[in-house]
Order: C-alpha cells, then structure tokens, then sequence
C-alpha cells in the first residue's frame, strides 16, 4: 500500500491566504479570552446559526412524529415549516454580510454545514419519517445526504476559480444548490395533505427483504445526483 505525504498534498492543493484572511487567523488563534470563538463571530454569523437551529429542530420534530400515533401529523408538519425558515436565513446572512460589509473566516464553513443539515439532514429526516423506511431506502437517503456534502465541500474549494460578475458574486452554480432539495418537501408535504404517507406512498414498494424499496425514493436519488454534477450550471441570482 502506497503511502502520501499529506502536508505535501495540502500544500499543493490550497491556495495562499491573502495577508487579511493570515490576519484574521492569527488573531483567531491568538485570542485566549474565555467564548473567543462566540467574539469572533459576526451578525451574519449569527444569522446562519439560525439556519442550524431550524435544521436541528426540523430533525427532532421528524423524530418526535415517528414516537408518536402515526395518524397524529402535527410534528411532521412542522418538520416540513422549520425547513423553509432555514432557507430564508440562508439567504439573509449573504445579505447582512454585505450590508455590513463584515465576514468572518468560519462564515462560509458555518453555511456549508448549517445548508446540510437544513436541506440534507432534515430532508432525509422527514422522507424517513414520511414511511421510507426500508433498508435499501434508508441506503439511497444516505447517499442523498452524502452527495449534498460532497457538493457542499466541491463548492468551497472551487468558489474561487468560478467565473465572477461585475460584484464578484459566481455567475453560477454548479450542480444544483443543495437547497432545492426543498421542492422534494413541498412534494412530501402534499402527499401527507393527501394521506399518501407509510402504507400509502405512492407507487408502493418493490422488491422483498433487504432488496425492498419505495421506488418513489428514486427522487431523492436524482436530487443527489444533480447536486454533484458539474455539466448543470445553475445561473446565480
């Protein structure tokens, strides 16, 4: 088995901080006050904080309709509500940071993980909790989420080198945004309006054992894959 020098590869890979961003590091690291980290962030920050908390609590509310009576769909229903909410604070902390004209060096590290567990995490969530429950449909929510990352880590590391406008935003995205995996939820949400949840998922399931699956989770499947292509160039608005 062949054996790479890390360090090396990094080295090779990353580019050369600005002398700001090396400032920001150093006073980062530096900084042994007790809640540094808390000083550090800035509103928007803050902002995409929120975007976490609505994930998280679009997780536990799924977990809490799969604990109680199935016919009971309140929590399952704010499961789908926390999930919107998290997309506007998604949009807000861009526009707050640029109205402030303050970012911090976590910021884009703190929206790529609150954007998983918004619209990777708790879409999956909820579509278990929806009634794809199978072993090989929990298989394909996984791989869901594991492209939604993957995109997300694609996106940091390439953002720099993607062609730029007159404001310096990205012309476009490419592969589709992780958040329109919210259109997959406002379809889960109008098949729990029409009864069609467990039992009752359209197009029912296939296959027996660990081979048995919803074919309905396909969606999900497809999502995953649009995420990761880089043919799709999604124009940024």
């Amino acid at each position: 088995m062949s054996r790479r020098n890390g360090s090396a590869v990094a080295n090779e890979q990353k580019p050369l901080a600005s002398p700001e961003d090396q400032a920001k590091v150093a006073a980062l690291t530096n900084d042994d006050r007790h809640f540094s980290m808390i000083r550090a962030l800035h509103m928007a920050d803050l902002i995409t904080e929120l975007n976490g908390f609505c994930g998280a609590m679009s997780i536990f509310s799924s977990l809490r309709y799969c604990l109680g009576s199935p016919d009971d769909l309140a929590q399952l229903w704010l499961a789908m509500t926390f999930m919107p909410f998290g997309l506007f604070f998604d949009f807000m902390d861009g526009k707050v940071a640029r109205w402030r004209k303050k970012s911090s060096l976590m910021g884009q590290e703190l929206d790529s993980l609150a954007d998983l567990i918004s619209f990777g995490m708790a879409p999956a969530s909820c579509a278990f909790a929806l009634g794809f429950r199978t072993f090989l449909d929990t298989i394909i929510l996984t791989l869901f989420v594991l492209c939604g990352l993957s995109r997300l880590a694609r996106f940091n590391v390439t953002v720099q080198s993607l062609p730029k406008d007159a404001t310096g935003k990205s012309k476009y995205f490419e592969g589709t945004p992780i958040p329109t995996t919210l259109s997959i939820v406002m379809l889960m949400a109008y098949w729990a309006h029409k009864g069609w949840y467990l039992d009752n998922i359209p197009l029912g399931t296939v296959g027996t054992g660990l081979l048995e699956f919803h074919p309905a989770v396909l969606i999900f499947a497809a999502s995953g894959c649009a995420m990761v292509s880089r043919s799709i160039h999604i124009p940024k608005l």
